[in-house]
């Protein structure tokens, strides 16, 4: 087995003005800190703002589109792994996190996506179930098994530090996991390039 650490880009979905996604991105970056294979790269998308108009099938894109483009696609194909932190909006996910997901296309190739989500009562479940139909189309896999933070904004302390240790077993969980179909999977990528 390989001893390269699995590189994990951290997808933040959610941008919204006064958002609680920085608090959920640093804990689940804390336990992947915790961890010594596994490295993190944050992908915030309201720090790397991403196009809303696509160009025509065959067209350039527009002006600009390749420069913003440039700060995350090589950060999404260099990576093993993805976990998405996500909220729900309207029993769905983010507009802004399915148009960096559709933006691109063989970065999301034979490589596992592990999700944490948040919201109240649903904690965010319902944006997942709709990722995973999205996310097949796109030849990823995803795990069966999430991260949901229910009233998230309860589980945290005045530092943001997580009070629920049933969270704290299910995010390791998922990381095992997440390193699991990662390591598998980068090594039948490097046996044999995946075809879409």
């Amino acid at each position: 087995m390989s001893k390269q650490q699995l590189r994990v880009a951290v997808v933040v979905g959610s941008t919204r003005e006064g958002r609680f996604a920085p608090v959920v991105t640093g804990w689940i970056k804390g336990h992947l800190a915790q961890r010594d294979d596994m490295s993190a790269d944050i992908v915030d998308l309201a720090e790397t703002p991403l196009p809303t108009v696509f160009p025509a099938f065959g067209q350039p894109p527009a002006p600009g589109t390749t420069e913003a483009l440039a700060a995350v696609s090589p950060r999404l194909a260099a990576a093993d792994a993805f976990v998405f932190v996500t909220p729900e909006y309207n029993h769905s996910f983010p507009a802004s996190l399915k148009n960096a997901i559709d933006w691109h296309n063989e970065q999301w190739h034979a490589k596992p996506v592990g999700f944490v989500s948040y919201g109240g009562i649903s904690g965010g479940l319902r944006a997942v179930e709709q990722l995973r139909l999205v996310m097949a189309e796109l030849h990823a896999t995803t795990l069966r098994n999430t991260v949901s933070l229910h009233n998230a904004w309860g589980l945290f302390d005045e530092e943001h530090t997580m009070k629920d240790a049933e969270c704290d077993a299910a995010a390791k969980a998922m990381l095992d996991q997440l390193a699991w179909w990662a390591q598998a999977l980068r090594d039948a990528r490097t046996v044999r390039p995946y075809a879409a």
